[in-house]
Formats: C-alpha cells, sequence, structure tokens
C-alpha cells in the first residue's frame, strides 16, 4: 500500500492552539491571566521560583545588549514529549485581532530572530517539566519600542486532522501543535504612540419598500497602529442624520486587548436600525493612551424601488404626452392660406378751379400788349 504523506498545516493550527491557551481578548473584553500557556497536554511559562508570578516575559534592553532567560516546558501527559524550541515574532491576526506568532519556517525579524534557546530540542519525560535557557541578543541597530513575541514549544508529532476528512486520494492531512510563552520586549529609546482609522466603509441591507422591515448597515474600518508601541485602543462609533441629527452614538466592544506595533486589522461593526430614507455621515473615532483618531464616511439612504418607479413613470407619462402630441399635429386639417386684404379705390381728391383774379387763371391772348413791339 503507498504511503500517504502529510501536508503540514502548522501556520492554521499554532494560530488556533495560541488562541485557546494564551489570554487574550480575541472577542469581549479583555481575559484574566492566566498562570500559563497550556493546552491539555503541555504547557510553556517563564522560569519562576512559583507558579504564575511571571504569567509572561517582561523585558527591557537597550540596543546592543544580550539578557538571559529561562523558559519551562512541562509535560502533562503519561508519555515523553519531544519538543523543537524557537523564538516567534507576534502579531495580530486579521480575522479578529488575536494575538498570534509565526511559524518556524516563517521568517522572523523581531524578537523571534533575536531569541535563542540553548536547546532548539528537547524531551520531557512524563508529568514532569523542563526549563531551559535562552539569550535574546537586541542589534545595536534595533529599533526602539515594543518587539513582542514568544517563545514557542512545537510537538514533533504530526497527527491526523480528523480521520477520513483530509483524505483526497493518497493526500492525507496532518496537523502539528505549537505552545508559547509571550514575550514583551521593550528596547530603549523615544516611545511614539500612533493610531490611525482608514478605510472606513457604510453598507446598506434595507427593505424594497421603506417601512416594510428593519435595515441594517455595516460599518467597516482599519486600525493602524503606526507607532513603535503597543496600544490597547477603544473605538467610538457615532452616525450624524440631516440637519446634524444624532442617529447613533456608541462604544464599539468585540476589539483586540493588544493592537501590536505596525499591525493593521480590519473590524466591522452592526447597526441594527440604520435609517431607510436620510443623508448624513459616520464617523469612527479610536482612542489609546496619548493618542486619538477620527475617519468617517458619507452615506445617502433611499428607497431606490419606489423612486425608479416613480421615475419610470414619470417617464412614461412624459413619453406618451410627447406621443399624443404629435399624433395631434398629424391628424389637425393644415391652415387655408390667408386671403389678400381688398380696400375699396380711392377716391380722388378735386381740385379747385384757378379764380380769375389769380395771374395763373389768365388766358394766354394772341394780341399783344400795348407798349411792346413785336
Amino acid at each position: 500500500m503507498r504511503r500517504k504523506p502529510y501536508v503540514l498545516l502548522l501556520n492554521a493550527v499554532l494560530l488556533n492552539v495560541l488562541a485557546l491557551v494564551l489570554p487574550v481578548a480575541v472577542i469581549g473584553p479583555a481575559a484574566p491571566l492566566a498562570s500559563a500557556a497550556e493546552n491539555a497536554e503541555w504547557a510553556v511559562y517563564p522560569a519562576a521560583s512559583r507558579l504564575g508570578s511571571r504569567p509572561y516575559f517582561y523585558l527591557t534592553a537597550d540596543p546592543g545588549t544580550t539578557l538571559t532567560d529561562k523558559v519551562t516546558v512541562a509535560n502533562k501527559t503519561a508519555a515523553p514529549l519531544t519538543f523543537l524550541l524557537y523564538g516567534a515574532d507576534a502579531y495580530n491576526t486579521a480575522r479578529d485581532g488575536g494575538f498570534a506568532v509565526r511559524t518556524r519556517q516563517e521568517k522572523q525579524t523581531g524578537a523571534g530572530a533575536w531569541i535563542k534557546p540553548a536547546r532548539d530540542r528537547v524531551t520531557v519525560p512524563p508529568r514532569s517539566a523542563v526549563t531551559v535557557p535562552y539569550t535574546l541578543t537586541v542589534p545595536a541597530d534595533a529599533d526602539p519600542g515594543d518587539h513582542p513575541g514568544a517563545v514557542v514549544a512545537l510537538d514533533e508529532r504530526v497527527a491526523r486532522a480528523v480521520p477520513g476528512a483530509g483524505d483526497q486520494g493518497n493526500v492525507a492531512l496532518g496537523v502539528q501543535r505549537a505552545v508559547g510563552a509571550r514575550v514583551y520586549l521593550r528596547v530603549g529609546g523615544p516611545t511614539v504612540p500612533a493610531l490611525a482609522v482608514e478605510d472606513v466603509t457604510f453598507d446598506q441591507d434595507r427593505p424594497l419598500v421603506p417601512g416594510t422591515g428593519t435595515s441594517t448597515a455595516v460599518v467597516s474600518y482599519t486600525l493602524h497602529n503606526r507607532g513603535n508601541v503597543t496600544l490597547s485602543p477603544r473605538v467610538a462609533l457615532k452616525a450624524q442624520g440631516l440637519f446634524g441629527r444624532t442617529l447613533l452614538s456608541r462604544d464599539l466592544d468585540r476589539l483586540p486587548a493588544e493592537l501590536l506595533p505596525r499591525q493593521r486589522i480590519r473590524l466591522t461593526a452592526r447597526w441594527e436600525g440604520s435609517p431607510q430614507f436620510d443623508r448624513g455621515e459616520v464617523t469612527v473615532t479610536a482612542s489609546a493612551k496619548g493618542v486619538r483618531e477620527s475617519a468617517g464616511v458619507s452615506f445617502v439612504a433611499l428607497p431606490w424601488l419606489p423612486l425608479a418607479v416613480l421615475a419610470a413613470a414619470l417617464a412614461a407619462g412624459l413619453t406618451a404626452l410627447g406621443l399624443r402630441r404629435r399624433a395631434r399635429r398629424r391628424t389637425d386639417p393644415p391652415n387655408p392660406a390667408p386671403a389678400q386684404d381688398s380696400f375699396p379705390a380711392p377716391i380722388p381728391t378735386p381740385i379747385p378751379a384757378p379764380s380769375p383774379a389769380s395771374p395763373a387763371a389768365r388766358t394766354p391772348s394772341s394780341e399783344p400788349e400795348p407798349g411792346l413791339s413785336t
């Protein structure tokens, strides 16, 4: 029988395990601190004289310095377990902003690249724990500010995801699981908190006919930590309609407890009962310690179907009126040519006869006048 190779799904499984075992606020308010990062089989936590006294690694170093610390890996099963130890960079997941770390195959550029365990492989006996030292060397040219990461214990075993669910021909899906202890490292130098709200969009879902159902709007926005320190953001949503009327004003939940430096996450908020006939603007305001930024988007809520029907009816009425006028011009008789105007013949004005006394009335005579010779 041909052996079925395994497809390694380390990245997805690592994110899921960390989301379960690390105290992060993926949805809702911040979760309480746990004593260790763990699953049902093993745990990873900072070495301490008392369990739970150090839930995370909180470290401070200047550029060019080296720190030393210890991490403990505890095996809760009845069989020995072998783990790969490595340092990993942390980031916010795009799905909900949860705390996650890079896989062993990914390139590490921050704390993950600077953490070097004394052993990269460790076997832990049943129901016991092993403590491994590690060094953290900060480069001389490291940027100041926060560089979150984790010390991760990756189980070498490859397990079937779900029996039969991943079989496709000769390929079977397998998974590896990992648990990591968070490292909060701050490199000395100026700290600059900066937060931006980007790409706010407004999508509406309204009934075709106003008043026949409930409308819903989805406001999407991006939170971008542009600074070099970790922020705990708070977000408020406000909507104003015509004439400055306040339609909505509330604080949003479902936020990440931590927005890591240089991370960008996409979030959404639903608005039940959004306006069905209005025009206004939605504003998203994000704030954290020392920063506050806002961005907005305009919206128009109109009953498009009734307006389209009204416009179609108006267009049809205008078309019918034009056709009616054209038909009337075709059926009306042509106008007769205007008759020439007739006027009575002018009555001649009588010319009065000249008076005998006037010189012009004298009749010329053939006889010469006396005293004139011819």
